[in-house]
């Protein structure tokens, strides 16, 4: 490790990444008109960004399971796979990362980024899962590949009683800057821009797993489902606005007067009686004459049409849809949302994969596992709703004709567990055909038994 690293310089790193998170974030909860809001003047702000955001990750995380496979068909890999997957599952119980995903997912289609964190807790003497602020990670990568990372910082700052509880150093303020520097072979701990500990990266490699949002070719950092819907939510907002401002006008009239030099309880309200001179003329503006309010709405829907294209989520994905469509027309609706949700889904596979293949190594190496040779797999749920009885049926076919095994049938139904499921039903099977033979007090004419088979009729008898 270089030790020309200074953590007082991270400030002035990056600070255009920094900066658009702030902004981004800031969009996000509601802060979009630009300027400060003048008297009188109305900013309406419907935020769309936001629920458009929700809707994308809620379709995303709709589903998912991890499954890993043996390197080959003996025994004792098919073991050691089962307890590697079942080692997996009980990570993501104690951790929580059904919700700590979710979360992640919303916070990375805000930001563009996120981040995991998979650390060895020596005190609760387990894996531990976190996802670490985006805004204080700090990324070195080497060469012309922009994916290989070979040294991160993490900055984030720390109560003075926490940071006296974690690694027994009082600060001198109330609170304390703490930068954790990894690399593959190194780890240091900085508080308050003092090395307080180095040492050999205990794990052999670089605990985080930073992922893009969606992908720009040749960056590290990923694009922001915001960054195509912020001019037409703005212009949105001001439209709104507007037309707001048009209809309150028109609800409480303006009295217009013409050649009147001076005037006197002139007051818009039932029953009002005007004195003008004679060459005068008085009338109430009329804001709503010639149809302008209709362009205005019509104004307001090429805006709303607009955010939904840009942001590739049909009105059909909010559950509008004007008339009944079919499983393939639906489908043909929300075409443009499953493939922004298949690309995020193709580099969440990856994320996934590297953040099990981390718990794993971690669990063999504090636990004495022995996982041996595995492969690892994401298995994605269906975006859209599907007719569980058709795909049944279906999957019965390709298992009763030996096209694939119950387990692969399971998979595609959406059982979590298939592993554990297939073993119930063999409990099951068992139990019923011990009952059977059990509850058998006399052979049965024309009736025989197979061994752990079900009782059959012989041709020809009644």
């Amino acid at each position: 490790m270089k030790e020309n690293f200074k953590p007082g310089e991270l400030v002035r790193r990056d600070t255009d990444r920094i900066r658009r998170y702030r902004e981004l974030l800031d969009f996000y909860q509601g802060t979009q008109w630009q300027g400060r809001e003048k008297p009188g003047e109305k900013h309406l702000i419907f935020n769309y960004a936001r629920v458009v955001v929700d809707k994308i990750s809620s379709y995303l995380m709709s589903g998912v399971k991890f499954v890993v496979d043996p390197s080959d068909d003996s025994p004792e890999a098919r073991k050691r796979a089962r307890r590697a997957e079942d080692a997996l599952h009980r990570v993501y119980d104690e951790n929580g990362l059904e919700q700590l995903d979710f979360e992640t997912e919303v916070d990375c289609a805000v930001l563009g980024d996120a981040v995991y964190k998979v650390i060895w807790d020596t005190e609760m003497s387990r894996v531990r899962v976190t996802a670490p602020d985006i805004q204080g990670i700090y990324v070195w990568s080497g060469g012309d590949d922009a994916s290989k990372v070979w040294r991160i910082a993490s900055r984030y700052v720390l109560d003075s009683d926490v940071e006296a509880t974690l690694h027994g150093i009082k600060p001198k303020g109330k609170t304390a800057v703490v930068v954790e520097l990894w690399t593959a072979g190194d780890f240091e701990l900085w508080v308050d821009d003092v090395r307080v500990e180095k040492k050999v990266d205990p794990y052999g490699f670089i605990p985080f797993v930073v992922f893009p949002n969606l992908k720009e070719p040749k960056k590290i950092w990923g694009l922001s489902d915001l960054a195509q819907i912020i001019e037409p939510q703005r212009e949105f907002n001001r439209a709104m606005s507007q037309l707001s401002r048009i209809l309150e006008l028109s609800g409480n009239p303006v009295a217009v007067l013409e050649n009147v030099e001076q005037s006197e309880d002139i007051a818009v309200k039932p029953g009002a009686v005007w004195n003008i001179p004679e060459d005068a003329k008085a009338y109430l503006l009329d804001l709503l004459q010639g149809g302008g309010v209709q362009m205005h709405i019509d104004y307001i829907n090429l805006l709303y049409r607009t955010l939904h294209d840009v942001s590739e989520s049909p009105r059909a994905a909010f559950g509008g849809t004007e008339k009944d469509l079919s499983g393939v027309a639906l489908e043909l609706e929300l075409q443009p949302l499953l493939q922004k949700v298949s690309r995020k889904r193709a580099i969440r596979t990856v994320v996934y994969n590297r953040r099990n293949r981390m718990i794993l190594r971690l669990i063999e190496k504090y636990q004495g596992e022995n996982f041996g040779d595995y492969h690892l797999r994401v298995v994605w749920s269906p975006v859209l709703p599907r007719d569980m009885a058709r795909l049944v049926a279906n999957e019965q076919v390709m298992v009763q004709g030996g096209i694939h095994s119950r387990r692969t049938a399971m998979d595609e139904v959406g059982i979590k567990n298939p592993e554990k499921e297939f073993a119930r039903w063999l409990e099951e099977r068992d139990a019923i055909l011990k009952m059977n033979r059990n509850s058998i007090a006399r052979p049965v004419r024309g009736v025989s038994w197979e061994r752990d088979s079900e009782p059959h009729i012989e041709a020809g008898n009644e």
